[in-house]
C-alpha cells in the first residue's frame, strides 16, 4: 500500500490569506498615496474671467485603488503557481528535453523574425495602413534601430550609459547645420552625422575608462544633460529653445516630393508619371528607415563574430578576466562608446529630416530612459528581443494617446508587466556568438 509522504499544502490556508490580504492592503495603500497627486486633482477653468480651480476627482482615485487591491490579489497566486511549475519542471527536466527545448525556441525564433521582417517589408502596402499608421512604423523603426545602437554598449558591452540621446542629438544637430549652411543632401550629412556622434562617444569614453555600475550611469547621465544644456544656451549656433526649422527634406534620388516645385526641376510624382499624394515621401521615409535599422542589425551581428565583438562581451562578463586574457579594456569600451554612438548619430539625422524642425525639448533624459528600457525589457544582448520590447512600448504608448495624461500610467504599467512576468527580459534566453562542438573521443 503506497503511502504519500508529500507534505506540499493542497490548497491556501487561512495563513496564506490573511498575508494574502495584507500584502493587497499594502499595495492599495501605496496605490492611494501615489493616485491623489498624479490624478486626483486636475486643474480646470471656472470659466471666462473667473480663474481657474481644483477639479477633485475621487471615483479614479477610488477605481486605481480596488483595481490594484483586486489585482494583486489575484496575481499572486498565480505568480507563485507559475514558480512552482517553473522549479519542478527544472529538477525534472532531462538534457535531452532541455536541448530539444532549445531547438523549438530557435526554431520559433526564426519564424518570428522571418515573419517581423514579412510585416515591415510590406507595411505600406497593407489595407488599412493609413498616415497614422505608416508615421507609427517609423516611429517603432527609430526606436528599434536606437536600441540596436545602445545594445552594442549596454547589451554586449555591458557598459551601462544613461546618456544615450546625448548622440542621438548630436546626429540631428549635425545633419541640421551641414544642410542648412553648406547646402547638403541627406545621403552626404548621414556619414558625417554618424561620424560626429561617434566623436562625441570617444570623448565620452576617455573620462570613465575606470568607472562601472552606477559611477558609470551618473557619468554618462551628466554627459546627456551637459550636452542638452549646450544646445540650449549656445544660441548662435543652435538658436537655442527656438530650435532650427526649415531642415531640408530628403530626395529620391534628386527627386523631390513635391506638389509645386520651382521651374525646371522635375518631381517624384512627374518622373514615375503618379498622382501627387503625401503619403509618398511617408512611405520613402518609412523604407529609408527600414534599410537604416537592417543596416545596424546586420552590422551589429558581424561584430559580434568577430575578435571585437567576443571581447565586448568579454568585458561585459568580467573586466578583471578580460584583462588576464591580453584584452585591452581601454579600446574595447571606446569602440563600443564610438559604434554605439554612431548609430545613434544616423538615428539623429533621420528624426531631422523627417520632422524638418529640432529643438533641445525633443532630446531630454526621458528619451534615453525610454531607450534604455527598451533594450532592457527586450532581454540584455538580444537583437529580436530589442523589436518586440519596442513595438510594445512605444505601439502601446501611442494607442493609448486619447487617454492623455493616463498615456504614461499605461507606458509605466506596461514596463511593470512585463518585469513582473519577464524579469529578465522578453527574451532573455540568447544563443552564445560561438558554439564549441564537442569533441568525440574526448581529445583535444
Amino acid at each position: 500500500m503506497a503511502v504519500d509522504t508529500s507534505d506540499k499544502p493542497t490548497g491556501l490556508t487561512t495563513a496564506d490569506i490573511l498575508a494574502m490580504l495584507k500584502d493587497a492592503g499594502i499595495s492599495a495603500l501605496l496605490a492611494l498615496a501615489l493616485a491623489i497627486p498624479l490624478f486626483g486633482f486636475k486643474m480646470s477653468s471656472l470659466g471666462t474671467g473667473q480663474g481657474f480651480g481644483l477639479e477633485q476627482r475621487w471615483d479614479l482615485v477610488a477605481i486605481a485603488v480596488a483595481a490594484v487591491f483586486v489585482g494583486r490579489l489575484i496575481l499572486m497566486p498565480t505568480l507563485r503557481t507559475f514558480t512552482d511549475r517553473m522549479r519542478e519542471r527544472r529538477g525534472t527536466q532531462s538534457p535531452e528535453s532541455a536541448e530539444t527545448l532549445q531547438k523549438v525556441i530557435r526554431i520559433a525564433k526564426t519564424v518570428l523574425l522571418v515573419v517581423l521582417l514579412a510585416v515591415a517589408a510590406f507595411w505600406p502596402t497593407f489595407p488599412g495602413v493609413d498616415r497614422w499608421l505608416l508615421d507609427l512604423g517609423i516611429l517603432v523603426l527609430t526606436y528599434v534601430m536606437l536600441g540596436w545602437g545602445l545594445n552594442i554598449v549596454v547589451g554586449l558591452a555591458g557598459l551601462l550609459d544613461l546618456g544615450y540621446v546625448a548622440f542621438y542629438a548630436v546626429g540631428a544637430y549635425s545633419y541640421a547645420l551641414l544642410a542648412i549652411h553648406f547646402d547638403l543632401g541627406f545621403w552626404q550629412c548621414l556619414p558625417l552625422a554618424g561620424a560626429f556622434a561617434a566623436f562625441f562617444g570617444i570623448i565620452l569614453g576617455f573620462p570613465v575608462l575606470r568607472l562601472r555600475g552606477d559611477y558609470l550611469a551618473i557619468v554618462t547621465l551628466g554627459f546627456g544633460e551637459i550636452v542638452r544644456v549646450i544646445l540650449l544656451n549656445w544660441y548662435e549656433v543652435t538658436k537655442g529653445p527656438d530650435g532650427i526649422s526649415g531642415i531640408p527634406r530628403p530626395t529620391f534620388f534628386g527627386l523631390p516630393f513635391k506638389r509645386n516645385p520651382q521651374e525646371g526641376v522635375t518631381t517624384f510624382h512627374e518622373y514615375f508619371d503618379l498622382e501627387f499624394a503625401s503619403t509618398h515621401r511617408i512611405i520613402f521615409l518609412y523604407y529609408v528607415i527600414l534599410i537604416l535599422a537592417l543596416i545596424t542589425n546586420f552590422f551589429t551581428l558581424r561584430m559580434r563574430k568577430l575578435p571585437l565583438g567576443r571581447a565586448w562581451e568579454a568585458l561585459r562578463e568580467d573586466e578583471i578576466a578580460c584583462r588576464a586574457l591580453g584584452i585591452n579594456p581601454r579600446n574595447t569600451k571606446l569602440t563600443a562608446f564610438a559604434i554605439g554612438a554612431m548609430f545613434a548619430g544616423f538615428g539623429g539625422s533621420f528624426f531631422a529630416t523627417r520632422q524638418g524642425f529640432i529643438s533641445p525639448e525633443s532630446f531630454t533624459f526621458i528619451e534615453s530612459a525610454i531607450i534604455l528600457a527598451i533594450v532592457v525589457l527586450g532581454g540584455m544582448g538580444s537583437q529580436l528581443g530589442v523589436v518586440l520590447a519596442a513595438i510594445f512600448l512605444i505601439g502601446m504608448t501611442e494607442f493609448f494617446r486619447d487617454l492623455e495624461q493616463f498615456r504614461m500610467l499605461a507606458f509605466g504599467a506596461g514596463m511593470v508587466a512585463i518585469m513582473v512576468w519577464r524579469p529578465r527580459g522578453l527574451l532573455a534566453h540568447r544563443d552564445p556568438t560561438i558554439r564549441l562542438n564537442d569533441v568525440k573521443g574526448g581529445g583535444p
